[in-house]
């Protein structure tokens, strides 16, 4: 089974849970899976060999939050292709602005550009809807390893 490397952008904090809910999940259905923090973000670029999963809050106008804009930056420079690479996005939003979910955005456009191939469509919450995003993550979860899991046997 690939790697799962799963990566957040948080303001307040609501995308670090959304996040470490997921990783307890994928540990529960026996991926080897690493969460990485912000800080650490510096020494990682994906590879095809893994998946990788986004989960990333908007601020501002439709921005990526300060915590993660570095490490885009880095992969958007690196002149990576990724044609193996499998790729999902959760973003957080506030659909009363007009750049609702903007960074989860950002970062899907920016793995569909490296070549990547999206196993899910990017999963929009809204701040708006619910309180608790991590609920609405985990349906999604069982979406994408359903995914992964068909695309594994291919």
């Amino acid at each position: 089974m690939k790697r799962v490397n799963l990566v957040f952008g948080t303001v307040y904090g609501s995308a670090q849970y959304v996040a470490e809910t997921l990783g307890n999940e994928l540990n529960r259905l026996g991926y080897a899976m690493r969460l990485w923090q912000p800080e650490e973000l510096d020494g990682f670029l994906p590879t095809d060999n893994d998946y990788l999963l986004l989960v990333c809050s908007t601020t501002g106008q439709g921005d990526l939050p300060e915590n993660i804009l570095p490490w885009f930056y880095k992969v958007q420079a690196a002149g990576l292709y990724l044609p193996h690479l499998r790729y999902a996005v959760v973003g957080l939003g506030d659909s009363s602005y007009d750049n609702f979910c903007g960074a989860g955005i950002q970062l899907d456009e920016l793995f569909a550009e490296l070549g990547a191939i999206r196993v899910l469509p990017l999963l929009k919450i809204d701040a708006m809807e619910t309180m608790e995003p991590e609920l609405e993550a985990l349906p999604w979860l069982t979406q994408w390893h359903q995914a992964a899991t068909a695309d594994a046997g291919n």
